[in-house]
């Protein structure tokens, strides 16, 4: 019998529980706390300030989602930014494009960068081997103030929720700042939230709210990730110009033969179509 479990509470009165067989490592970084766990089911995972970020038996369908539709939206995508991130599987994602020429990826919290090296190589290996990866250890709102107009295709907000040193990358300076760093054609994509639990639901509404007055192209899609709360998550998808469905070059796409894990082709357009719950409370927002 396992006597060591970790629990993370959705609400006051709903619990997720892992059995661990070992606690890899705990350590309160500059930031916030940092643990790695072991488990039979998820293999390694960690967490920040308790809460979920990465397992290596689901990541594959949150770094496949936040990464995948808006390359199939814009396969010419030569130059991203990463925010956040720091568990390395986005970033991994898109090192997986040839054409890509620079990837910028900016974490807060050195000490997740390098702890995932360390227990989790299954998405940060090649963090400091992909000669295209730029690493930035400084604050992602300050890093997007200073970078220059029209300077890239396609950011990609990999953040925690709306608290502690994720709070700063949910605010309208933030979104418009990246609109100010994008090319004409340049995509943002960011971790949406949940729509299922009332305290994410609320998060998921205002940041919506938010991208639409800076935005002219704003969506919503859904992925499932069984380990985050409710299991059903969101991505924002916004630009200057592109339409994830309407313009997507799902051909070119399928013809760079990437094999992925989660998602594809099919599922590109039916992840823009939400659950009509999830519709009614974005439209009753708006």
């Amino acid at each position: 019998m396992l006597d060591l479990w970790y629990s993370e509470y959705h609400t006051e009165d709903v619990r997720f529980s892992i059995g661990v067989t070992r606690h890899l490592h705990s350590e309160q970084s500059p930031f916030q706390q940092i643990d790695f766990f072991q488990s039979d089911t998820f293999g390694t995972f960690f967490t920040l300030d308790g809460l979920m970020m990465v397992t290596e038996k689901d990541e594959f369908a949150y770094h496949d989602m936040i990464v995948h539709p808006a390359f199939a939206t814009n396969p010419d995508i030569r130059r991203v930014l990463i925010i956040g991130g720091g568990d390395g599987g986005t970033a991994r994602e898109v090192s997986r494009y040839p054409g890509v020429e620079s990837i910028d990826m900016v974490e807060i919290d050195e000490r997740v960068v390098r702890l995932c090296q360390q227990y989790l190589p299954q998405t940060a290996g090649q963090l400091d081997t992909d000669e295209r990866i730029h690493l930035y250890f400084e604050d992602g709102l300050a890093f997007v103030r200073q970078a220059p107009a029209e300077s890239y295709d396609l950011i990609l907000v990999d953040s925690t929720d709306p608290v502690g040193p994720g709070e700063g990358l949910f605010t309208v300076d933030f979104y418009e700042h990246c609109y100010r760093a994008l090319r004409p054609e340049g995509i943002l994509i960011n971790q949406h939230e949940s729509p299922y639990y009332e305290q994410y639901a609320r998060e998921m509404k205002r940041a919506h709210q938010k991208i639409r007055q800076t935005f002219p192209v704003v969506k919503i899609y859904e992925f499932h990730a069984p380990t985050y709360p409710s299991g059903h998550w969101l991505f924002g998808f916004a630009s200057k110009s592109l339409h994830p469905v309407k313009d997507a070059r799902l051909d070119q796409w399928k013809s760079l033969g990437l094999d992925t894990r989660y998602y594809n082709a099919g599922l590109h357009q039916a992840s823009f179509a939400l659950p009509t719950y999830v519709q009614q409370m974005l439209d009753d927002h708006e």
